[in-house]
């Protein structure tokens, strides 16, 4: 009797789970689609207004002052959650109201970065890719009146679904629209409907025309162990947290800096457009808009391609970013992280005398996983964009960047879940914008313990040589 009791508690478990996976399959398949669909859409858009600029009779530039001023007006009136990077406005909403979007966001962050891109602002299309996609999830969840959970869940799929096909990465995408809601825990019951929604969303794109870069480094591993490269990837590793690190304070800086200036928001948003176009001309426009060009030159395995990007293209990008999305502009961090990525990789690769396309391609993983703590999505990417070959190697730089950038983020509503060192003493459970880390004197206590244990041992091999010599 037992015995049968336990059958049927297994088969019903099954049985419920088969259910499970078959109705979050067939959701996470549909949400998938639509967003596919609807993000297209939103690229066709851009991709369109981009190719006009050379119908302009002067720089497209010059018109950022009055698409800055535009943008703040519409976002302040219509949808305020529209508002800046996307993606921050999408994690909070998971977070604090269960998914819960307006769906005014669509159109208006559609048209605000169409709007800020055009025009040359320093911004990227995967942040508002995934909150358009999450906003249409919402929107969808409300029309058949999910739960909380449920709609909780959905909104996620369209988070994974919105990078995903804007990445052309389906895997990384979908992983990193589950991996940026927490900070060193996965929510593993998301993950099979986020992928299949990664999945559903990139091939719709693909199938509407869509069309993704992905690189050819030509870089070939032979498996040996080679000290001097590991050297240098490690050494790079901690560069390109460093690097990350300056990517997030300037953003904060530059917004807060642009907080604190007391002008009516209309004319601050003017101010800021005309002290890119300052900007611009003094140092050129290679830091305008996706930049994309510069990311290919990059990673060119052709000396005459990667040769050419600045050292110092890296720095001038981040505070172009900082400034527009300071100022009001609309549009994602991702893409400028990447362009910073890949510029400062590049850099790095001359400065060590290493194969500057590989050091270009860590960059650029490595300095997404530093800014977005997301470090199993930027190994996957590796994978997706580079192939096998760097896989390896861009694991340890990814996990040295992603630690060295400490307990920051670009994504401030992003809750802490780990310490990335035991020597550190931070509030888990908290977002990020309110976790303080302290160090604690048990770390310094260790290091003390191991110089005098070394002491101890160097000392008594001194006197071990010393009666050696003296018999």
């Amino acid at each position: 009797m037992k015995r049968n009791r336990k059958v049927n508690a297994h088969l019903t478990e099954q049985t419920i789970m088969f259910a499970s996976i078959t109705k979050w399959i067939l959701i996470s398949s549909v949400i998938g689609a639509l967003i596919g669909a609807i993000v297209s859409f939103f690229l066709k858009v851009l991709e369109y207004f981009e190719n006009t600029r050379s119908a302009l009779p002067f720089d497209y530039y010059y018109t950022l002052p009055f698409a800055l001023v535009v943008t703040v007006i519409i976002i302040r009136k219509i949808a305020p959650n529209a508002k800046g990077h996307g993606t921050e406005k999408v994690i909070e909403s998971v977070h604090k109201h269960s998914g819960k979007m307006d769906v005014k966001v669509i159109p208006v962050k559609l048209f605000a970065t169409v709007l800020t891109i055009f025009s040359g602002g320093s911004v990227g299309k995967e942040g508002p890719g995934a909150q358009i996609g999450a906003a249409s999830a919402s929107l969808v969840a409300s029309m058949f009146k999910f739960t909380n959970r449920d709609r909780k869940k959905v909104v996620i799929c369209g988070i994974s679904a919105g990078f995903a096909s804007v990445f052309g990465t389906p895997l990384a995408g979908a992983i990193f629209g589950v991996e940026i809601l927490i900070v060193g825990a996965l929510m593993y019951d998301i993950l099979l409907p986020s992928i299949v929604a990664g999945f559903s969303a990139f091939f719709v794109a693909k199938m509407l025309g869509i069309s993704y870069t992905y690189f050819d480094i030509a870089f070939y591993s032979k498996f040996d162990f080679d000290h001097m490269l590991i050297a240098k990837i490690i050494l790079g590793g901690i560069f390109f947290g460093l690097v990350a690190d300056f990517v997030i304070t300037t953003l904060k800086e530059i917004h807060r800096f642009a907080v604190n200036i007391k002008l009516n928001y209309i004319l601050k948003a003017f101010f800021g457009g005309v002290l890119i176009v300052f900007l611009t001309l003094l140092v050129g426009d290679d830091y305008l808009g996706l930049g994309f060009s510069t990311i290919v030159d990059s990673l060119s395995p052709y000396d005459v391609d990667n040769t050419e990007v600045p050292w110092y293209a890296f720095i001038f990008k981040t505070v172009f970013t900082a400034l527009t999305l300071g100022f009001g502009g609309s549009g994602g961090v991702i893409t400028p992280i990447f362009y910073v990525g890949a510029t400062s990789g590049n850099f790095f690769g001359w400065l060590v005398d290493g194969y500057i396309p590989l050091f270009a391609a860590l960059g650029f993983v490595s300095v997404l996983a530093g800014t977005t703590s997301a470090p199993i999505a930027a190994m996957i990417m590796a994978v997706e964009l580079f192939g096998m070959n760097v896989a390896h190697y861009a694991a340890l730089s990814i996990i040295i960047a992603f630690l060295m950038t400490g307990h920051r983020s670009v994504f401030p509503s992003q809750v802490l879940a780990m310490k990335k060192s035991e020597a550190l003493s931070v509030k888990l459970g908290e977002e990020m914008v309110n976790t303080k880390a302290t160090y604690t004197t048990r770390f310094f206590q260790h290091i003390h313990a191991l110089v005098k244990l070394v002491m101890i041992k160097f000392k008594r091999a001194k006197r071990n040589r010393d009666r050696i010599n003296k018999e």
